[in-house]
This record gives structure tokens, sequence and C-alpha cells, in this order.
């Protein structure tokens, strides 16, 4: 029971052993968690790239907006200063006829997107109004100055180009709403440009909010230097009507911008981008990344640009950018995870299955063992057991041979010769076959071995070392002894077994070579023909009748055996005329 008992407890260990093996090691989840940290880490990274990025493309989309609007009302200044000079080359006269070529040289829709038209206005004194409205109908009848007011002078629009879009402004007395007289009142003082606060314009249907750009012109065609002879010597100014939506889109309609903007003059709102109409591509956000408030100087009057980032801005493709990194990153992290889990359950079976194997092994161990066993038992049955019969065999003929010596016929002689000398091959085939069982169950350490004196031994113990001579060299090796001794007797013993003649001569040769002994025994008997080496090299094989050779068939088998046991090779050389030579790779030990 307690032998039960032991054996159920080193089951239970092997299998929390292989439990533990077959589980996910603290280095996995360490390259689980350095591979998150990265991920992370990058994401971050990405994230605050991104957020640069996204906040220089702001700056610098904000910033190209409001260049974009100054660049366009440089343009439109411009224009109207070139309308003074036409002006001044003509000593402040003009009529209609030529105001028109003028304004038709210019080629508005094209060149000066966004603007309403181009026109005159002149600064009428009372006692002037009378002359000034007979000289304006003489070629337009109706022309008149409408609305009625109360200052002490006139500004009335006396041309304007094109005339179909403005006829409501022709005539129409700047000095009846404030924001028309003061901006005018401006220019005229300052000689520069001057726009007016918000307005609707009579001819704007929708009534959006516009203004008026002033650029005034004097007498003598030069700016005087003082505000009093500005105002003595002012003649009229050039003027240009704008719709705020319509300078917008003539201004930024080209831009494919991911910024809204707002326009405010003194909190009154000019212009706003819509999702209907201008920068429909680009919706509002309801939270937008980025918001700038800039204010602008802008030819007396300042504007509040409101802009902030739409809709497509942040839905951008490249801020996406982050997000993926962090999606992959862990898609990454989970299969990294995904492929621990698996190799690990791969190992668990793995380890199982070797422990199956190892088990199995064990168990083909012993049954190796008692084979072995047994296998040395029978070889002991071999040398001891199955000597003793050969040798009662052998004796009993002997005995026979000498009762009878005088009475056997010849015939009968030769059959007792021929069981003594099969009795004798039997004990001999034993001899070999315990001698062949044993190679590789002792091993021996290499030792100072002289070639020259092993191989005469062996040929002085053999029968026959008068008449053949060994050929051998002076040398020490350090190899096993007794197997080397076994190896070069069959060998030797061979050559002269097989010899053809009564004499003959054997050599031996020896060089180290690849890290090994490089051995060759060389007869010059018969030799063993090239086809039958493999046969020569099985058991029990003889190329000649047993009953001429003496041997069990064995000794190159055995040969073969202790040289391939010691990692070596053991082989006949081919293509000979005579002899055998017999070749041997023994490495060192």
């Amino acid at each position: 029971m307690a032998e039960v008992n032991k054996a159920d407890s080193l089951e239970t260990e092997e299998r929390s052993q292989l439990v533990r093996r077959g589980s996910l090691h603290w280095v996995h989840w360490l390259v689980v968690f350095l591979s998150i940290i990265l991920t992370v880490g990058a994401w971050y990274i990405a994230s605050e790239q991104v957020a640069q990025k996204n906040q220089e493309k702001f700056q610098r989309q904000a910033e190209q907006v409001i260049g974009l609007v100054e660049e366009r009302m440089h343009l439109y200044e411009n224009a109207l200063w070139g309308g003074v000079a036409f002006l001044d080359a003509n000593r402040g006269k003009t009529n209609y006829s030529q105001w028109l070529i003028y304004a038709s040289s210019l080629d508005l829709d094209q060149v000066y997107p966004g603007i309403n038209g181009i026109g005159v206005i002149y600064n009428i004194k009372p006692a002037q109004l009378e002359d000034y409205l007979a000289e304006e109908r003489k070629l337009r009848p109706d022309y008149g100055l409408h609305p009625a007011h109360k200052e002490k002078e006139y500004w009335p629009i006396t041309y304007i180009e094109p005339s179909k879009n403005n006829a409501k402004a022709v005539g129409l007395d700047m000095a009846f709403e404030n924001n028309r007289y003061s901006a005018i009142q401006k220019a005229r003082d300052t000689g520069k440009a001057q726009i007016t606060g918000p307005i609707v314009l009579v001819q704007d249907a929708k009534k959006t909010p516009g203004f008026l750009f002033y650029t005034p012109f004097y007498k003598e065609g030069k700016k005087p230097e003082t505000i009093d002879d500005r105002r003595a010597d002012i003649v009229g100014v050039t003027y240009a009507p704008f719709i705020m939506s319509k300078l917008m889109l003539g201004t930024l309609a080209s831009e494919n911008r991911q910024v809204r903007i707002k326009i405010s003059d003194n909190e009154t709102l000019l212009y706003a981008d819509d999702d209907q109409g201008a920068n429909a591509a680009n919706p509002r956000d309801d939270n937008p990344l980025f918001v700038k408030n800039v204010g602008v100087e802008m030819y007396g009057r300042t504007w509040l640009f409101n802009i902030e980032s739409g809709l497509s801005f942040r839905e951008d493709p490249s801020n996406d950018q982050p997000s993926w990194i962090l999606i992959g990153g862990l898609v990454i992290d989970s299969m990294l995870l995904a492929l621990f889990v698996f190799l690990t359950r791969v190992n668990r079976k793995a380890l199982a299955y070797a422990d199956k194997m190892t088990a199995a092994l064990r168990d083909e161990s012993q049954r190796l063992i008692k084979t072995n066993h047994d296998l040395e038992q029978f070889a002991y049955v071999a040398s001891h057991d199955l000597k003793a019969p050969l040798n009662s065999i052998n004796q009993v003929v002997s005995w026979i041979e000498e009762d009878c010596r005088d009475l056997l016929p010849e015939k009968s002689k030769e059959h007792i010769g021929m069981v003594k000398g099969r009795c004798q091959r039997m004990m001999t085939l034993l001899k070999d076959l315990l001698d062949y069982s044993k190679v590789g169950r002792f091993e021996y350490s290499s030792e100072p071995v002289s070639l020259r004196q092993i191989s005469n031994d062996i040929l002085v113990l053999h029968g026959k070392d008068q008449k053949f001579s060994c050929e051998v060299p002076d040398i020490t090796i350090n190899i096993p002894r007794v197997p080397l001794d076994i190896v070069l007797r069959n060998l030797i013993s061979n050559s002269i077994k097989h010899h053809d003649k009564e004499n003959g001569i054997i050599k031996i040769i020896y060089e180290e070579r690849d890290h090994g002994h490089f051995i060759r025994v060389e007869d010059d008997g018969p030799g063993i023909p090239d086809d039958m080496h493999s046969k020569a090299l099985e058991m029990f094989q003889t190329l000649q009748p047993r009953d001429k050779v003496e041997g069990s068939g064995m000794g190159l088998a055995m040969v073969k055996k202790i040289v391939e046991h010691h990692k070596g090779t053991f082989q006949l050389e081919e293509n000979r005329e005579r002899g055998t030579c017999y070749i041997i790779f023994w490495p060192f030990e």
C-alpha cells in the first residue's frame, strides 16, 4: 500500500511539473507588457506629432485666409487709385461716356472678382449744386440726388459702372447716412483709402452686410499737406461698393479650406461661412480643435477675424494615424499573446508526449536490459554448457580412434577425423560468437601503444610466424589497447589463414589524418573480389569451403563492429590486382 501511495505521489508531482512547464513563463508576460508599453508610447508620440502638425497647419491656413483678404483689398485699392490717376490726368473732370470707357477697360468681372462696381463721387457745395445738376442732366435728364438730408454739403454718386446692377445707387448722396459720410470725410482729411463701417447697399436686394471703399482726389492732382488744405481742395473720391458675401466668395472660393471664418466690425457681423453656401464642403465642428481671434487693421476700420477648425479638419485621414498605430499595436500584442498561448499549449502537449515517450523508452530500456541479460546468459551457456558436450564428444572420438586404430578401415578413420574437425570448428565458432557479443560491453581508455610491438606479438603467437613477415612502422600511438589488439589479431590471422602460399608479407601503414588514426593492413595473398567485399564483412561468411579453411566467418564482422563502436570506419580497398587491403579510420578519443 505504501508503494502505491508513493507511486501516486510521484505521478501527481510529475503532473504538477508538467502544468508548470506548460504555463506562460514570466518572460512571455514581460515581452507582452513591454510590447504594450511600446505601443502606448508610439501612440502618444504620434498623437503629439499630429497635434503639433495640426496646430501648425491651422496657423498656416488662418494666416493664409487673412493674407488672401488683405491681398484682395490691396488689389481693389490699386484699382481705385487707378481711377484717381485717370481723373487727375483729366484735371479732376470726366463725363459719363469717358468713365464708362475707363471702367469697361478694367474688365472688373475677370480682374477684380468680388467687386460690385467702380464709380466717382464728387464733393458738391450748396452753391455748386444747380450747375452740377445742369451739367449731368445734359446726358442723363433724369439724374438727381437722393435722399434729402440736413448736411451743408453733398457727396452724390455721379458715375458707377456697371450701371445695370447699380442703378439704384446713381445719385445717392453719401451725406445722408453716418457710416458713409464719416468714412468719406476721413478719406478726405487723411488723403488715404478708407472703408465705411458695415452698411446695407441700396442695390443689394438681399440686404446683406457690405461696405464702401473710398480713395480721395484733389485739385491740381496732388494731396495737400494739411487737413484744412485737403478740405478746401477736395474734388471727390473714387469708390467701390462691396457686398461682403460676394467679396468673400470671390476671394476665398478657390481655396480648399479646412478652417471656417467669421468677420466682424465693431461687433457687427460682416461675414460668416455657412453650411449651404460658402465653404459648404467643410461643415461646422461643434467642438473645434483650434480657435483663433485676430484683429486686423483694414483701411480705417478694425476687422475681427474669428477662425476655427472645421469638421473636415477633424476628419482629415492624417489625424487617424495615432489611432491606427494604437489599434495595430494592440492587434500585434494580442497576436503575440495568442502566439505565446498557442506555443505554450503546443509545448504542454509536446512535454506530455515527451514524458509519454520517455516512459515508453524507459520501459523499452528495461526490456533491452533484460534482453542483454538474456544474451549474456546465452553467451554463458554457449561458452560453458555447449563446450562441455563438445569436449566430451571430442574425447570419446579420440578414445575410439585410440582403441580401434588397428581395426578401423581408412574410410572410418577419415570420418573420425572429420568429426574431430567439426568439434574443433564448433568450439571456435562458440568462442568467436562469445567475443562478438562482448564488443561494446566494456569501455577502454586510450593509452600509449607501440604499433610494431603489438603487431609482432600477434605474429609470434600465430603458429606460422616463421614463414610470414610483418612490416610495421616503429611508432607509438594513443589508442585503446585491447580493441586494437583484437582488430589487428583478426586481420593478421585472416591474411595468413587465406594466403595461397606458405609464406607472405603483411604490411601495416599508419598516418594521422582528419583527427584520427588512419591504418592500412595489406597482404600479398589472393585477395577478395570487389563484388564479394560486402559479403566478406557479414557474420558467418567465408569465401572458401569451411573444410579447406578453418574459421567461423566472424573475424571481419567482429573487426567492423569494434571499429564502428569507436565511431570509426572499416572498409576494403577496391580495384587491386592481388592481395587484400583493409582500411581503418579510428577517430581520436
